[in-house]
């Protein structure tokens, strides 16, 4: 995967001064996040000075994360790692939201509890019973474990749904689908309140419709119009695979950086397809709405998120207009 020279941080915001003091602070947090205890001083300093004039660029500016893919887990050292990230994007200045699903756990538990689940192009259906097991697992469950994790890592989190405040507004995506929404708005004001007291929100992607109606939406989908609404600086995908292919049988053609209109045109042949489609085209709906770049990252890879946001040559796909 060649660099991405054109990932370096530009404009006024890259050579914002500092004072002594912060640049201590992110010293401080930088090294414990992204370098080794047991690199060498001289090395451990090379790291440090190629992020901070990303860290200079990207503080104060909005950062939508989405967590899921099945390769992901609320437990253990993948959920640990993935708080400790986001803690320190929170150290540095960031403004964060984190959007997740639970399709995983959904799934198991509808098994354990012996109900069928029925898919429509890859979507759940979604009757009654599905609709208060998915409100139980991404609300009463994922949603706890993750604000827990963060917490404990350092940043501050409240956990909530599309529901609260009626921050996602949602309408139904077919009959046939049963309780399966659309995003039809989404009101920030609830998001920017907790981001300006340093807070950082956590969003199960329930919403509701005007008659109080609630919906499972997909959490891609979702995470790209949050996105949209904070006019924010980063989409990041956290899933289970590297990046966007252009040849999805041959890991080499994975693609480091790809306009709206190649991404486009990589859907529309069939070379993106089944789940990350709705990646794809959440992506590219975002950038076109104002949000100045996009990423798909591998989550399996320990602190990919700081190894996207600080450094040069960036992993994964990253999506710009």
């Amino acid at each position: 995967m060649s660099g991405r020279s054109e990932r370096g941080p530009s404009g006024p915001a890259a050579g914002q001064e500092r004072t002594a003091s912060g640049r201590g602070r992110i010293a401080e947090v930088v090294a414990g996040g992204l370098v080794p205890a047991d690199l060498p001083a001289s090395l451990k300093a090379e790291v440090l000075l190629e992020a901070l004039p990303y860290i200079h660029r990207f503080s104060g500016r909005v950062v939508v994360v989405k967590y899921g893919g099945s390769a992901m887990s609320t437990e253990g050292d993948d959920l640990v790692d993935f708080a400790g990230d986001i803690s320190l994007l929170v150290a540095v200045g960031m403004r964060v939201v984190v959007v997740h699903g639970g399709g995983p756990q959904i799934g198991a538990l509808l098994s354990r509890l012996g109900k069928a689940t029925a898919f429509v192009d890859g979507l759940r259906v979604t009757d009654g019973e599905t609709l208060d097991v998915a409100r139980m697992v991404l609300v009463g469950s994922v949603n706890r474990d993750l604000v827990s994790a963060l917490n404990v890592a350092g940043a501050k989190a409240v956990g909530l749904s599309g529901e609260d405040a009626c921050t996602i507004t949602a309408t139904a995506r077919s009959p046939e689908l049963g309780f399966v929404g659309d995003v039809a708005s989404v009101d920030p004001q609830l998001l920017e309140q907790l981001m300006d007291d340093g807070i950082v929100p956590v969003v199960a992607t329930i919403g509701t419709d005007g008659e109080g109606q609630a919906y499972n939406i997909n959490a891609d989908t979702a995470a790209g119009a949050v996105a949209t609404a904070l006019a924010a600086e980063k989409l990041v995908y956290l899933t289970d695979v590297e990046g966007v292919r252009r040849d999805a049988s041959d890991p080499s053609t994975l693609a480091s950086v790809l306009t709206v209109d190649e991404l486009d045109g990589l859907v529309a042949s069939g070379a993106v397809h089944t789940g990350m489609v709705p990646k794809a085209m959440s992506c590219a709906d975002a950038v076109r709405g104002g949000v100045a770049q996009a990423h798909v990252l591998d989550g399996r890879v320990p602190h990919v998120l700081l190894l996207e946001i600080f450094t040069r040559a960036g992993v994964g796909t990253m999506v710009t207009a």
